[in-house]
Order: C-alpha cells, then sequence, then structure tokens
C-alpha cells in the first residue's frame, strides 16, 4: 500500500504504481489510479488518462533516467502493460543519463529491453522522416529544470517541429519545474539562437515542459508557424509557488537541489575560463580557477569521474568560492553578480571569456557580457532587460496549467 506524503519545505515527485500482475491466459492489469490529495502527482503517473490514447498504437518516446514511476523507467512499465514501444529518442546524457555534457551521443540499441535508441543530440537534432514511418504517437517525459540553456527544452521544440512536419500527435507527460516561482533574465535575441536558446524566452521561463510546449505551439514558434497535435497530460496539486526537490538527478553534474538552484546563475560560466566545479562532488556549487587565486580563497581540484571525463582544470588547483556555504551565497534567486565577483578577480581579463562566444550564447545577447566587462552592476543589467522581461511575463500567463507564483 502506497502512503501518503507529508509536503515539509520541498515537495517530492509521487510517481505510484501498483504491483503488476501478470497472468497466462489474461491481460496484463491496469494500473490502479493514483489516489493521493495532497502530494504532487506527475503526468507520468497518470496512467488513467493517457494508457487509452496509446493502446494497440505503435509509441516513440523521448525520455531519460528522469522518467520514473514508483522506481522503475516508464518505458520498462509499459512494455509490461502491453504498450507497443517501438524507438526511444535520446536527448543530451543519452537515454539512462550517463554521457557527459557535450558528449555525442550515439545510435543504439537499449541493452535491457532492446528497443531501437536514436540519438537527437548532436548533428541530428530531431527525428527524421524515416525514424517516424512506423511510428503512430509520440510521448516526450524528460525532467527539465527551469532555464532556457538545459538542452531537454530544445530538445522538446524539435520534436514538435518533428511532429508538425510528420502529422505525428504528441503527449507532453508534465513534470514540475524546480525553478517554477520565478521568471528572470534577459529574453533570448534571435541573432543567438542555438542548441542552449532556441526560443524567444528569459533564462528563467517559469514554465512546466508542458507549459512551454504551449506556448511555442501558441506563439507559432515552429517553423513556418507550424504547430503541432500536442496533448499535455498535466501534474496533479502543483502550483508555481512550490519548491520542488527532484526524486532523480536531472543530469550528472546536478546531483541535488542547491545545483539545481544556482544552476541559472553559474551555467554562464561555461563560457568563461571559470570552473563550476565539474570534476568534484559539488558541481554547480563550487566556482574557482587557477588565475583566481587570492588570500582566504576556497581550493578544490578537478577530478576525472563519471560524467565529467575531462573537466575544465583537470588535476589543477582552483580557487575561489564554496556556495555550500549560506554566507557565500546571493539572496537572489537569480543573478549575475556571481560572474562580476569572479571577472573583478580575474587578472588578464581579456581571457576571462572564453573566444568560442559560448558566454553570448548562454545568455542569449552580447550585451550582458559587454556590460560587464564595461564594469555595470547586476542591478543595471537587470534594469536593461526589465522591459523585455516583463513583455515575456505577460505572454506566458496565457500558457499556464498551474497556479501562478504572482
Amino acid at each position: 500500500m502506497q502512503k501518503n506524503m507529508k509536503l515539509s519545505g520541498f515537495i517530492t515527485c509521487i510517481c505510484l504504481l501498483p504491483v503488476l500482475l501478470y497472468g497466462q491466459t489474461e491481460a496484463v492489469r491496469k494500473p490502479a489510479p493514483v489516489k493521493v490529495s495532497s502530494a504532487i502527482v506527475c503526468g507520468d503517473a497518470r496512467f488513467d488518462v493517457y494508457l487509452p490514447l496509446l493502446q494497440n498504437k505503435n509509441v516513440a518516446f523521448m525520455l531519460n533516467q528522469t522518467a520514473v514511476v514508483n522506481g522503475s523507467l516508464l518505458v520498462d512499465t509499459l512494455l509490461g502493460l502491453g504498450i507497443k514501444v517501438k524507438k526511444i529518442f535520446a536527448p543530451e546524457h543519452g537515454f539512462r543519463g550517463k554521457a557527459d555534457a557535450g558528449e555525442d551521443v550515439k545510435d543504439g540499441v537499449d541493452a535491457k529491453t532492446g528497443i531501437p535508441v536514436i540519438s537527437v543530440y548532436g548533428n541530428k537534432k530531431m527525428p527524421t522522416a524515416a525514424d517516424l514511418d512506423s511510428i503512430d504517437i509520440v510521448v516526450f517525459d524528460i525532467q527539465d529544470v527551469g532555464t532556457r540553456f538545459y538542452t531537454f527544452i530544445s530538445s522538446l521544440h524539435y520534436l514538435m517541429e518533428a511532429c508538425a512536419i510528420n502529422n505525428k500527435p504528441l503527449i507532453v507527460l508534465d513534470r514540475p519545474n524546480p525553478n517554477g516561482w520565478y521568471a528572470d533574465g534577459p529574453v533570448l535575441q534571435k541573432e543567438f539562437k542555438s542548441f542552449v536558446g532556441v526560443d524567444p524566452i528569459p533564462v528563467v521561463h517559469g514554465l512546466t515542459i508542458g507549459e512551454y510546449a504551449q506556448m511555442v505551439n501558441g506563439e507559432k514558434w515552429l517553423p513556418g508557424s507550424a504547430q503541432c497535435n500536442l496533448t499535455v497530460i498535466g501534474c496533479l496539486n502543483y502550483t508555481h509557488s512550490m519548491r520542488w526537490n527532484l526524486p532523480v538527478r536531472p543530469s550528472p553534474n546536478l546531483p541535488d537541489s542547491l545545483a539545481v538552484a544556482l544552476y541559472p546563475s553559474l551555467c554562464f560560466f561555461e563560457g568563461t575560463n571559470i570552473s563550476v566545479g565539474r570534476g568534484t562532488g559539488a558541481p554547480f556549487q563550487v566556482i574557482g580557477s587557477p588565475a583566481t587565486k587570492f588570500k582566504g580563497a576556497y581550493q578544490f581540484t578537478p577530478q576525472s569521474m563519471p560524467g565529467a571525463t575531462q573537466p575544465p582544470f583537470l588535476n589543477k588547483v582552483c580557487y575561489g568560492y564554496d556556495l555550500r556555504q549560506p554566507a557565500n551565497r546571493l539572496k537572489p534567486p537569480f543573478s549575475f553578480q556571481y560572474v562580476i565577483n569572479m571577472y573583478k578577480l580575474y587578472a588578464d581579463k581579456k581571457d576571462f571569456f572564453l573566444k568560442t562566444g559560448f558566454f553570448d550564447k548562454l545568455a542569449g545577447t552580447d550585451e550582458v557580457r559587454k556590460m560587464i566587462e564595461a564594469g555595470k552592476t547586476d542591478a543595471e543589467i537587470k534594469a536593461w532587460y526589465a522591459k523585455d522581461l516583463q513583455a515575456y511575463k505577460a505572454m506566458r500567463k496565457k500558457y499556464l496549467l498551474y497556479p501562478d507564483f504572482e
């Protein structure tokens, strides 16, 4: 029997499924509806709502290790329920979520299920017509962390495009957003569009994946103003004012709620010569560089490890800050002040930002970098993008599925 979960501080996902009973002559029993009134229920736990849409269909999934229901990967569960899962589209970090950030994900066959796995990360961003030819319906179930540059929403955008082009219905199994209680950051300028920024949304978008999909459709952001046949299976008992503690780490270098909370502000360092702690036990919780040595600096040395086999500054001592210490964290949930502080400490300023221009892609504009180089404050940067952010927030309200934080 499942137990009701208590809400205290953070809300924990319950995606509960009764034990499956198999018989020699009778069909697999359908899971009983989840009956919990006080805790959040993810879209993928609402079998009674979406199983009828999948029965007797050839189904393709885009999902990863976060698509867990009662301790079992959703694909494994659905196969046991007789759903014909024919293909899996693998995003960044792969189907099982073990690849390094930026590492190529290869096509293959899932060893456990024998299902073909097709990569949509790397040179190939979305399924082709051939990939979808034998498919009747596509399902998306991946945990997002609420930022424009976290590539799973980019993969969702391109999946929607593929479904629209090939006339395939898409189901999004919705999930809470752990950073869904606010929206902030500059809105993407179209000339800085990339896989870490596809649509004109701010860095912290304040949407669930289902709400984001509705926005892409509603604002006609797909090429040619196309729209896909979209169904969102919503969460139960969720509001945007809630804090959501992820039950499964969404990617190898976001191990806990603190890393997820700091990620929107710290990911900008990926476009600089500052380490965010990849290759340590505290990724996205410590920042530093061999070039920022100062009195009293926190020290760490990145090592090769699963999920960070070749981290920046491998085996080199980095000097900076341990943000696990509350005194070192900034109070605003989103801030450029971390970058500003490290820029001031960096001796050779011309080498602070990578020559690849990746910082500008992450910011969605080159103005933030120029303002930091000019000595502007975090408040001045936020004042610069405030008008665009307010316009986005007004648009955002049209697509909300849950009570808002304002």
